[in-house]
């Protein structure tokens, strides 16, 4: 029989009990009082207690630790709203109890598609190999006409940049209309004599999002963004299996933070962040930095990152995109934390810059060819990046 098995931090007069209680509770409900002939029938479906491990103990001595519950595969079906009710529906309201991580089965992982690209499809569409990849925030852009975002669009595209996003929260585009922007940006990037990726916001009613995605991509869009937790895992599986949606499609971490942040409660970001995320099949995904303005710890952080690139049977590998507060200054510690294969995504540290978003993308472009040289950014003789140095700092 296949399992599932799941972890959780928690607290308990005794750690083993409760994974033991929930191994049930979470499965067939009760079984010390079923008749024999009901159990033979429910036998498939019991979870089991697969270990317990104490961390410490709390000034009321209880147990606090990891529990850890296998799942059969035959409770499921092949879909991470499935995985999450089954899981930690009902029991994330059963008190101090934190979801830290999921291991599936490939019984169950074969029946997701996954990233479509990948980092290695991103990069060929770039025709970039042998460095990070650099993205830049479009910032401001609610509210303004189309011919004043064209000309922010281009200042991006001039500076550098391999990627640009759309902001996450640009919903309301009378002005600058999701099918308009998606053309006129188009013709800027065929301008430039060079592929970049801009990752248009798709918003709308859930059940529209599809035919809106096929629609985009007539246009011309060549990537999608997608807030995957307010939409859902599911919209993200079905986007990214979708044989007529042939872009990269990039997870914005929008909501996470209400999940993750707790050490008590909610789901731990490696898991919501990391591994569901590529599961359902993002190519990119966006994550807070280690060293930003909406910080995670660093080694949280790099479980994210392990989590989107380690090898799985059957599963490309998702970009990482460390992000929030990004400044030139940062360059070389993303490459250290984060080695080749991460995007340095930056949206005040480009429109920031005292001389404007060109300078400020010339500046985040001169940083990582230092950083691959080896040259420490003090010394590389560039007039925007020692600018923005000035501005910014070095961070060590």
């Amino acid at each position: 029989m296949s399992y599932i098995r799941v972890s959780y931090l928690t607290e308990a007069k005794n750690l083993e009990q409760k994974a033991e209680s929930v191994a049930v509770g979470m499965t067939v409900g009760s079984w010390t009082d079923l008749p024999a002939a009901k159990k033979e029938t429910l036998q498939g479906h019991l979870g089991k207690a697969a270990g317990s491990h104490i961390l410490s103990h709390t000034e009321d001595g209880l147990e606090r630790g990891i529990i850890k519950v296998d799942y059969p595969v035959a409770n499921f079906t092949y879909d991470i709203p499935s995985l999450l009710t089954t899981v930690f529906g009902k029991l994330s309201m059963d008190g101090k109890i934190k979801l830290v991580d999921i291991d599936v089965p490939e019984s169950f992982s074969s029946h997701f598609s996954g990233p479509k690209f990948g980092i290695q499809g991103v990069r060929q569409r770039l025709n970039i190999q042998d460095r990070p990849l650099f993205m830049s925030i479009f910032k401001s852009c609610i509210g303004l006409p189309l011919n004043e975002l064209v000309e922010q669009f281009k200042f991006q595209v001039e500076g550098g940049v391999d990627l640009v996003k759309d902001d996450e929260i640009f919903f309301p585009d009378e002005r600058a209309p999701f099918f308009d922007r998606i053309e006129a940006y188009r013709e800027v990037i065929q301008q430039s004599g060079r592929e970049v990726l801009y990752a248009v916001n798709l918003t709308g009613p859930v059940t529209e999002l599809v035919d809106k995605a096929k629609r985009a991509i007539d246009k011309g869009a060549n990537c999608l963004l997608l807030n995957v937790l307010p939409y859902g895992f599911d919209i993200l599986s079905e986007l990214s299996r979708h044989p007529d949606i042939q872009v990269p499609i990039m997870a914005h971490p929008a909501l996470a933070g209400a999940f993750y942040p707790s050490p008590d409660y909610g789901i731990a970001a490696p898991l919501i962040l990391g591994k569901l995320m590529r599961l359902a099949g993002a190519d990119l995904v966006l994550f807070p930095s280690p060293y930003g303005s909406v910080a995670l710890p660093r080694e949280e952080a790099l479980s994210i990152a392990t989590a989107l690139t380690e090898e799985k049977p059957g599963l490309l590998p998702s970009f990482p995109v460390p992000s929030a507060g990004i400044h030139p200054g940062m360059v070389p510690v993303l490459s250290r934390d984060f080695g080749l294969d991460h995007i340095v995504n930056a949206g005040g540290g480009i429109h920031g810059h005292p001389d404007g978003p060109v300078a400020g993308g010339q500046a985040f472009v001169e940083a990582i060819k230092a950083t691959q040289s080896g040259i420490p950014l003090e010394e590389y003789d560039n007039g925007p990046l020692q600018t923005a140095i000035k501005k910014w700092g070095v961070v060590k």
